[in-house]
């Protein structure tokens, strides 16, 4: 399934409340991405319909395997081309908002490439 950027961004949001919270709810999601509840309420609908979440009897949302798979690798090619943004000089705040945009656009290959390099150059 080809993902949207919105669905990535949900997925990456959920992911990050789960780092922080240990588990996420869609007020969580709303909290964390600044939208409104209905908002959520129609990404959470899509994603369980494209079998990327689920939500348990508590009202929980939980990763499908293929869910966490794309959340995972928004959120790594989101912090790596975050980091890599300011190490050569963007503004913090501004490199966090362009890596936000580059994630969706870059492909898995040219990421490899970049975290490649950017392993090799940080030693």
């Amino acid at each position: 399934m080809k993902n949207n950027q919105s669905a990535e961004d949900y997925l990456e949001a959920i992911l990050i409340v789960q780092e922080k919270k240990g588990n996420a709810r869609s007020i969580d999601v709303v909290n964390e991405l600044n939208v409104s509840k209905p908002s959520v309420s129609v990404a959470m609908k899509k994603l369980r319909a494209n079998n990327l979440i689920t939500i348990d009897d508590n009202g929980f949302i939980v990763f499908t395997d293929e869910g966490r798979k794309v959340a995972e690798n928004v959120y790594n090619k989101h912090k790596l081309l975050t980091d890599a943004l300011i190490t050569i000089g963007v503004d913090k705040e501004e490199a966090i908002r362009e890596a936000c945009e580059i994630e969706h656009i870059i492909s898995d290959q040219t990421y490899e490439c970049i975290r490649k390099y950017y392993k090799k150059i940080k030693k």
